[in-house]
């Protein structure tokens, strides 16, 4: 691990679980840390609502605009390549936020981080093994099982002059992303595990605590 400041040691203690949105990493997580006794991060919870303050501070220091994007801005205007580019381009600075909220725990038992936001190359420098590390990614036929069957992934949730391009657009640019996590953890060594509807959540909850396993053990739930 890198020299990294961790004053309660937590950094150095996690457990990582990066890759896809739609790939199941929520309930994975949820599943191991009952199991164990964990504490779970859930990074798409602090970054969509806990660091908005933060990315407000962070516009006003740039000299950017304060408020939001408008809806057609964000999926409308661009193209999926272009948001694929702006998402991965703005994942480093939100993955500072999150380690900030990491340092400020303590637990005795690790923790386990969650999001798509944990990407394997901000990762991988804070790792003392590359097992303390997992990426899932779902499968294009998951992928839209996922679409069909989960609210929030089949629509979204704001006003939009043109719903089907944006969420086309949406789909496509989720796609890459994944692409560049799955591609990012094999070219670094961090196990990637393809989800594709075969296991269900328990099964692949087992599968990726048998990948940590080392850092698990004497930890049960209380």
């Amino acid at each position: 691990m890198s020299d990294v400041w961790d004053p309660h040691g937590t950094l150095r203690r996690t457990l990582w679980i990066g890759g896809a949105q739609w790939s199941g990493k929520t309930t994975v997580a949820e599943l191991i840390a009952g199991e164990y006794g964990l504490t779970v991060y859930h990074y798409d919870y602090h970054d969509a609502r806990g660091h908005q303050d933060r990315r407000i501070a962070r516009r006003v220091a740039l000299g950017e605009p304060v408020g939001e994007p408008s809806p057609d801005r964000v999926w409308l205007d661009q193209g999926p390549e272009a948001m694929a580019a702006e998402t991965l381009a703005g994942f480093p600075v939100r993955f500072e936020w999150a380690l900030d909220d990491l340092r400020g725990l303590f637990t005795g038992r690790p923790a386990i981080a969650e999001g798509w936001g944990l990407r394997p190359e901000l990762v991988a420098p804070l790792l003392d093994s590359l097992r303390r590390m997992v990426v899932l990614v779902p499968t294009e036929d998951f992928r839209q099982h996922q679409i069909r069957t989960l609210p929030r992934a089949g629509s979204l949730a704001v006003p939009v002059s043109d719903p089907v391009r944006s969420q086309a657009n949406r789909i496509a640019r989720d796609r890459l992303v994944a692409e560049d996590a799955a591609q990012n953890a094999r070219r670094l060594g961090i196990r990637v595990i393809e989800v594709d509807g075969t296991l269900d959540a328990g099964a692949v909850a087992a599968e990726v605590a048998g990948h940590f396993a080392p850092y698990l053990r004497g930890a049960s739930a209380a």
